[in-house]
């Protein structure tokens, strides 16, 4: 059983929490030869592929590496521009290393309030009156669930798609929210969750189910 992550939205759409526990950190180092065969642009304070897919290396993913160089922003370890690198010949063969970096935080909330109107549509779509929405959406690499609360506060869960009883680990989670955030008496509702014992005890929760499944919940 593998758990990627967790994230809390609240009644309004907004991401409340989230928590990255077990992502697969995805990277491909090739060689190429002149001229590079993969087109490369520079996108959000990052060098991205945009065009050209092959041995791993898919359109969306960030150049990490300059033989063996760590890259930010566009440039080198040691200055040099990314671009300059790869438009010269004599810098051939080229050793680059690709990868898909993490969601960052404003991403993620861009995807909570994606979220929040799709679950709203699939309501809507139920030809069955009061349907609960989406409670899980499978793909072929993950497998998303969703518990949502009588107060409109949805709980999602990411894992890998084999995986059985989220909706226990779920209902988990949400009473480690009401006992450690809820009974906060300095936290605010539709507020950002900050709280260390959450935290720890949304972690150990998640261990243990990687360890031994549901059973025990």
């Amino acid at each position: 059983m593998v758990i990627y992550g967790v994230y809390i939205v609240s009644k309004s759409g907004g991401l409340i929490y989230n928590y990255d526990h077990n992502i697969p950190r995805i990277e491909t180092e090739k060689t190429f030869g002149f001229p590079l065969d993969i087109k490369l642009q520079y996108e959000n304070k990052k060098v991205v592929v945009v065009f050209g897919q092959r041995d791993g290396i898919n359109v969306g993913h960030v150049l990490l590496t300059v033989n063996g160089s760590p890259v930010t922003g566009r440039t080198t370890e040691d200055g040099r521009d990314v671009f300059d690198i790869i438009e010269a010949k004599e810098s051939y063969p080229l050793s680059l290393k690709f990868g898909r970096m993490r969601a960052t935080t404003n991403e993620k909330i861009v995807l909570a309030s994606m979220f929040y109107p799709l679950f709203a549509l699939a309501s809507q779509l139920s030809p069955v009156p009061k349907s609960s929405g989406i409670e899980t959406l499978t793909a072929d690499t993950f497998k998303l669930s969703c518990f949502q609360t009588l107060t409109g506060v949805k709980f999602i869960l990411v894992t890998d798609p084999n995986m059985q009883g989220t909706e226990v680990v779920l209902k988990r989670i949400y009473e480690l929210y009401s006992d450690y955030a809820l009974k906060n008496p300095f936290y605010s509702l539709e507020m950002p969750i900050r709280c260390e014992l959450f935290d720890t005890s949304l972690h150990t929760l998640l261990e243990l189910v990687e360890k031994s499944g549901t059973a025990n919940l």
